[in-house]
């Protein structure tokens, strides 16, 4: 019986009758008494936050899990009202830098931009903001989630707030294709490679996989690669767009792929290092997580 997608429903209901300071205490709480819970997400956490950080350690470790817990709360809490937001909200509470970049590829290029993105704050914000105050579209490629009526539910939630949302598989490139010919944005959060069929980089002093769609996307199409990413800060959100990476053309098309993944990697290092504790990657990543993990090794 499924017992998960009528939970993220209730949660999503109750979230947008409560009075908005409630939730905004109640969440991140409430995650952050589970990080005390134990377990494999815990674990993971905890290896990510120290390839972030490796002098983390006893009770500063913990200190910082739990933190990254809060915050994940927080995402949950806030992207479960954000129907209910309304565009002067929306407004008032984020600021950016860097958006010129976006402008300047719809605007001046006549493309939409593929915003490269860690999994890290409060990115469904700056996507619903951008919607409703913007009025620019926005079309974002999600991963399939078990259960198949939870997957629905987020994306019916993700419509609701505005969001044209491209299942991960084997149709995504060619509706994303469209999607930048159309001016769209398109945020692609690439900081782990969901099916390890990517390209092998060095990522926060480690080899992993990295996957390499957005590289592909970019040379096929001519669209900017543009590191992204939004974080919490106090009550609000704050947006940060890097200038494009280099996507120009310097070797065969794997070479080039190789290279400019390799230099998305770089750059989600340096995003998520601004504030490591809002980064909610509890999942394996790396062969070594694997590994550690009893999931078995992984060959690159």
């Amino acid at each position: 019986m499924d017992l998960v997608t009528p939970t993220y429903r209730g949660a999503s209901m109750l979230a947008r009758v409560l009075p908005a300071p409630v939730v905004d205490t109640a969440a991140p709480q409430l995650a952050g008494l589970a990080s005390l819970l134990g377990g494999d997400r815990r674990a993971m956490v905890e290896r990510h936050q120290r390839r972030v950080d490796p002098t983390l350690s006893g009770a500063a470790l913990r200190a910082r899990v739990r933190e990254v817990f809060r915050s994940y709360g927080r995402y949950y809490g806030e992207s479960f009202r954000l129907p209910s937001v309304g565009p002067d909200e929306l407004d008032a509470r984020m600021s950016y830098e860097g958006y010129e970049h976006i402008r300047r590829a719809r605007d001046e290029d006549g493309i939409g931009p593929l915003l490269v993105l860690p999994h890290l704050g409060s990115w469904e914000w700056s996507a619903y903001w951008l919607t409703r105050v913007e009025h620019v579209p926005v079309t974002a490629v999600v991963e399939r989630i078990e259960p198949p009526a939870l997957f629905e539910w987020f994306v019916e939630y993700r419509r609701s707030i505005g969001m044209e949302i491209v299942p991960l598989g084997p149709g995504a490139g060619r509706s994303v294709v469209a999607a930048v010919k159309q001016r769209h944005v398109v945020p692609l959060l690439c900081d782990r490679d969901i099916n390890r069929t990517g390209v092998e980089v060095s990522f926060f002093g480690e080899k992993t996989t990295l996957p390499s769609g957005p590289a592909a996307l970019a040379l096929r199409t001519g669209a900017p690669l543009l590191p992204c990413a939004v974080y919490d800060r106090g009550s609000g959100h704050h947006g940060v767009v890097r200038p494009p990476i280099d996507t120009g053309r310097a070797g065969s098309f794997r070479q080039d792929v190789a290279r400019i993944t390799q230099a998305i990697a770089d750059e989600l290092e340096d995003l998520i290092r601004v504030a490591p504790e809002q980064w909610h990657l509890m999942q394996p990543n790396w062969p070594s997580d694997r590994a550690a993990s009893g999931l078995g090794t992984v060959r690159l």
